[in-house]
């Protein structure tokens, strides 16, 4: 798996083999289809390993009881952002590479979505209509992958606590008119 993160981290899904990742990893191509059936299905596996890492740590700055959306979504987004510099493979696997087998990135959208809707659920209560509160966090999960992706295609030039401030002022933005 690590050897995987490396190489979909720094190279394009095309440009990665089975034989480039069994050669990092030091392993046989028996060995690896052992456990995983294809190229594809390694990825897939990086991607939910590294995204339920990514998203634990985004969740864990949300500690404690914030006053206003502003409050928990702005460590939350800085986390994100931070996280993503400290490891730009991981941050590549999960927002370049893995999001190019579509039906797995509309999945994990919708997924990182239901996830991120407890969270809501401190401020204002159950929602008047739940299917838009949902379709509304997709729409939100969806926007700042986006703009992930930008960023990243920039080679994360852009100041982190900057694009941080953004994705906070965009979710607190689309929060409010919920």
């Amino acid at each position: 798996m690590a050897a995987a993160v490396h190489l979909f981290g720094t190279h394009d899904y095309d440009d990665v083999t089975v034989a480039d990742v069994c050669a990092r990893a030091k392993v046989s191509k028996r060995y690896f289809y052992e456990h995983f059936a294809d190229r594809e299905t390694l990825l897939l596996d990086v991607h939910r390993e590294q995204n339920d890492w990514l998203l634990a740590q985004v969740a864990g700055a949300a500690a404690g009881n914030p006053a206003n959306a502003d409050e928990l979504l702005r460590p939350m987004m800085h986390t994100l952002v931070a996280k993503l510099v400290e490891d730009p493979e991981r941050a590549r696997v999960i927002y370049v590479n893995a999001p190019r087998m579509e039906t797995r990135r509309r999945g994990v959208l919708r997924e990182d979505a239901r996830r991120f809707l407890p969270l809501l659920g401190r401020f204002g209560g159950r929602p008047a209509d739940r299917r838009r509160q949902e379709r509304m966090l997709l729409a939100l999960i969806a926007g700042i992958s986006e703009v992930i992706i930008d960023w990243l295609s920039r080679d994360m030039t852009e100041d982190p606590d900057v694009l941080a401030d953004h994705l906070t002022w965009i979710a607190t933005s689309l929060l409010a008119a919920r």
